[in-house]
């Protein structure tokens, strides 16, 4: 006899998937009993980790990743990390468990109560099978959709004696089919495209986390160099789809509607590939766009291109798109625009003599650390000093949390790195944001998976202090985490660890940690520095 947890592994293999990523209950015992020889298990010891780990993984190698949850209270501990995947359109299966069909309606303890409605609106699909037999089609349809653009995740309830289930014969022809999407433009769309992007007397690319999760990066560097068009990237970017060492590149734009407007000013045509069009956050009045400004944006996700409230926008395959125009559209003989001037790499003076600043930090770690290593940011407060420190000159070198969920960088930087084997991985992480996940450490640890993390400690909620100003809000509690001591969380985790104060001690732990093969934290203690509004 075929059961369904039988067919269901085979399935999973066939769609390359023999990872779990997960922290199971007794609802999902069934399903992972006698598990494959040839599966992994990463077992994380809270449900956001696991799914963020399995977030990371599956954007950086762009196939799905399952994620294996317990039923109602574990998809609950997990929604905020869901929220992530979710804006980054990152292609997850959640799987998780539920009471068994025989006292389903009783509602026994650990019933997942109307269960596909609890991860509502943050995966595309959610289904709890009827019958046991139907789930095999449900794991092949959630994984298929989940690949499909625009990728996302998606959730599937199943009760636990339906593992054991003898399968539909019929199921058996589930193996091996293929779903693909086309998603190029017709010939007229795209030569309008051109025509708009070659008659443009001052154009503007602004690119999204989109172009870096396609691969199409190389496509944009050739379109802006004909175009000689200054490149930004979008507001609350995940990802960086554009070298920053390029002369074209200025940097992530500001997530206001009045600051954004502001730095395009003066561009005619505003090309947007691959970004929602625009994820703001600080609320701000003002025009969505300057005088005399068009608007056309190329994205994958209908949602996106039917809420904007400004421009036109084409729904299709952001890679295609870009590597068709890349190739279509003539250069304009412009020159490249002036490269951005660049802070000087002198030593700065901390508020604190005790204490580096944040671009000290970044100005070591760059010149430290190899070419093609990945960073994954959850330093909030100070991202926009990383942008204009760090070179990021490779395809798959950045990862933030899209929707802004804290927790997301310390699990999500052991998915990349066990994705990218071949890079090193560089978590930086602010003491704030370190603790929504700091029992990731231990997953490092006995996975011996060799993410470097960096915290930043400045011991605040640096993000939260500027938004204060924003806000013009004062005497406001619960924006202070002192008094944390993260090497000896570290080492309890299994984690080797060193506080570095200095520059020199700082580069000296970075470069053993970097000819380590092992997993390690850096605590560096940092200045605050609370931007101006």
């Amino acid at each position: 006899m075929t059961s369904v947890r039988d067919l269901t592994y085979r399935l999973l293999r066939q769609h390359g998937i023999t990872m779990v990523f997960g922290n199971p209950g007794s609802n999902e015992l069934p399903f992972l009993s006698e598990f494959p020889s040839d599966f992994q298990y990463y077992l994380a010891l809270h449900e956001g980790v696991a799914v963020a780990m399995a977030d990371g993984y599956a954007q950086a190698t762009g196939r799905p990743a399952l994620v294996n949850l317990h039923s109602a209270a574990g998809t609950g501990n997990g929604m905020g990390a869901l929220a992530n995947a979710w804006n980054s359109h990152s292609p997850l299966l959640v799987l998780a468990g539920q009471q068994t069909r025989a006292m389903s309606g009783i509602e026994p303890l650990l019933t997942n109560l109307d269960a596909t409605v609890l991860p509502r609106p943050l995966v595309k699909w959610s289904q709890e099978p009827t019958t046991a037999r139907d789930v095999p089609l449900a794991i092949n349809r959630g994984l298929h959709m989940a690949s499909l653009p625009p990728s996302g995740p998606v959730f599937l309830s199943v009760p636990y004696d339906d593992w054991t289930a003898e399968v539909d014969p019929r199921s058996e022809v589930l193996i091996g089919r293929q779903v693909g999407a086309a998603g190029s433009l017709d010939a007229t769309s795209l030569d309008v495209l051109v025509k708009r992007l070659s008659e443009a007397s001052n154009p503007v690319l602004v690119l999204g986390a989109d172009v870096d999760a396609c691969n199409a990066n190389n496509f944009a560097v050739q379109l802006a160099e004909k175009l000689g068009a200054p490149v930004w990237v979008a507001p609350s970017a995940g990802r960086c789809p554009f070298p920053t060492s390029h002369s074209c590149f200025r940097g992530p734009l500001v997530a206001g509607i009045a600051s954004l407007s502001a730095a395009l000013k003066g561009h005619d045509l505003i090309a947007v590939f691959g970004a929602p069009v625009f994820r703001y956050h600080q609320y701000e009045t003002g025009n969505f766009l300057p005088d005399g400004a068009q608007l056309v944006a190329i994205v994958t996700d209908p949602q996106e291109a039917a809420r904007a409230p400004i421009g036109d926008a084409y729904v299709g395959d952001v890679r295609a798109i870009l590597e068709a125009l890349a190739e279509r559209v003539t250069s304009t003989g412009r020159p490249l625009p002036a490269p951005r001037p660049r802070p000087s790499r002198e030593a700065e003076v901390a508020v604190r003599h005790d204490m580096l600043t944040a671009g000290s930090v970044f100005d070591i770690v760059d010149e430290i650390a190899p070419a093609g290593t990945v960073y994954v940011n959850e330093a909030p407060s100070v991202t926009p000093v990383l942008w204009e420190r760090l070179r990021l000159e490779h395809q798959g070198s950045y990862y933030f949390a899209s929707a802004g969920g804290l927790g997301f960088g310390m699990p999500a930087a052991l998915g990349v790195q066990l994705a990218a084997s071949s890079r090193r991985v560089i978590a930086i992480i602010g003491d704030g944001s370190a603790n929504y996940s700091i029992t990731a450490l231990w997953t490092a640890a006995q996975y011996k998976i060799p993410v470097i993390f960096l915290i930043m400690k400045n011991g605040s909620y640096g993000a939260l202090r500027w938004f204060a100003n924003v806000l013009k809000v004062d005497n406001v509690p619960g924006l202070d985490v002192p008094d944390i001591d993260f090497v000896a969380l570290a080492e309890g985790y299994g984690v080797h660890a060193v506080h570095a104060d200095t520059r020199d001690r700082l580069k000296h732990a970075l470069s053993a940690a970097l000819a380590s093969n092992a997993p390690m934290l850096i605590e560096v203690p940092t200045a605050l520095d609370v931007p101006a509004t």
